[in-house]
């Protein structure tokens, strides 16, 4: 198994530059598929999810490529609507292969995703909302069949709940079908904003993303583009909490200030000064962490979930008691029992956190249970004293490009080894 073997004690000083974003990314290269053409996606990460995402269009008849951060697609002809269960339980983001297979192809097969264990996350509000559209979905021993004999037909949609994934399934879908699709209350993640944006270059019809009524008109093809993907917000929010941890301070190049204030304001709540420009944010932290007010995750614009075990970790080492409130996944709060090993007083109830900062934490042997709990002890550990040893880094590097080699780049002692 690999490993991080991390060193703690070291302040991070310098520049890091964030990638480009996973969450964006996936469901852009998902989209190739309705695309009769080539299409080039810039600031491409490499990631274990993106080559798992490459490999499902490559199985569907796809032709990709991927150097110099540049992914090079062409879906001309596409030869099958199948992915196997095999690909599919690689990752969630999956899922977003069932609107863009039915909006090309009419029909896809496909079982249930995978990815990382994070508490139910159904894709019930996927398939309610493709059958507005018209297409038939029958389920048998966890496979999903779907025909749309009729073609796909816009509709008015409605959701329970603001879901990145179900938004972005159904623009997919709608972006070729037969008139108009109204999504009320989307998903407003800047990545929404940043598939709509891609789409809109290959000559899609939508309007209203950033808001909580997105509308698509569909077109009749779509062709191929040059596109340069956003900045990874929770990379960089890894960075400036690893920074609030470790202490020093850094510059963090290819990030928005504006897709990470509530992050941003927790941290300087607790004592950190930061500054943010067009495309950069600097962070200092020279005084010793406090604690906050409570914090409860939220659908964007509020607290990220994704960041919530970053700013656990920053909290265990703050001057008095923070509470966190998890509202989204009832299983994000699996970096805890390891943080416990190294020291921090975190007790756990449900799905409130209450931390009682300390001092100092210890070097220790601990496990990533998914991505950003491993991210979070990786920057919880560069603190710490002593040497720590990380393991199920594979979880990592589902998010991060060589996580160990930025951090090291600015002062952090981490090597990635068999343990």
């Amino acid at each position: 198994m690999q490993g991080f073997i991390i060193e703690g004690g070291s302040e991070l000083k310098g520049e890091i530059r964030t990638s480009g974003s996973k969450n964006a990314a996936l469901p852009m290269i998902a989209a190739c598929l309705l695309i009769n053409d080539e299409v080039r996606l810039h600031d491409c990460p490499c990631l274990s999810d993106v080559y798992s995402s490459v490999k499902i269009l490559n199985t569907l008849g796809c032709k990709c490529s991927l150097s110099g951060g540049t992914l090079t697609v062409n879906c001309k002809a596409p030869v099958s609507d199948h992915i196997p269960d095999r690909l599919m339980r690689l990752m969630r983001s999956s899922a977003l292969y069932l609107g863009a297979c039915i909006g090309r192809l009419g029909s896809c097969t496909l079982s249930y995703p995978g990815g990382c264990e994070l508490g139910a996350r159904p894709i019930d509000l996927h398939l309610a909302a493709l059958e507005k559209m018209g297409v038939c979905i029958s389920e048998k021993h966890g496979v999903i069949e779907c025909t749309c004999p009729g073609g796909l037909h816009g509709a008015h949609i409605s959701l329970s709940f603001p879901s990145v994934g179900a938004t972005e399934n159904i623009m997919l879908a709608a972006a070729l079908a037969r008139g108009e699709t109204v999504i009320y209350n989307s998903a407003r993640e800047p990545e929404i904003a940043d598939l709509a944006e891609f789409l809109r270059r290959c000559g899609a019809d939508i309007s209203g993303d950033g808001s909580s009524v997105i509308r698509i008109n569909g077109v009749k093809a779509l062709h191929g583009c040059e596109y340069s993907i956003m900045p990874d917000r929770i990379v960089a929010a890894t960075y400036l909490c690893a920074a609030a941890l470790a202490g020093g301070e850094l510059m963090v190049t290819n990030s928005r200030i504006g897709q990470l204030r509530p992050v941003a304001d927790v941290l300087c709540e607790a004592g950190c000064d930061i500054y943010g420009y067009d495309d950069r944010i600097y962070i200092s932290r020279k005084r010793p962490l406090r604690a906050v007010k409570t914090i409860r995750t939220m659908p964007y614009p509020g607290f990220p979930t994704d960041a919530q075990p970053l700013i656990t970790a920053v909290l265990s080492r703050a001057a008095g008691v923070s509470v966190v409130a998890e509202n989204i996944f009832e299983n994000r709060f699996r970096a805890n029992p390891e943080l416990v090993r190294m020291g921090a007083r975190i007790r756990t109830e449900g799905r409130v956190a209450v931390i009682e900062g300390t001092d100092r934490l210890y070097g220790a042997r601990v496990m990533a249970a998914d991505l950003r709990a491993g991210a979070a002890l990786t920057a919880a550990a560069i603190s710490a004293q002593g040497i720590t040893e990380l393991g199920n880094i594979e979880y990592i590097d589902r998010g991060y490009e060589r996580l160990e080699k930025a951090l090291s780049s600015v002062g952090a002692v981490i090597t990635r080894t068999q343990i």
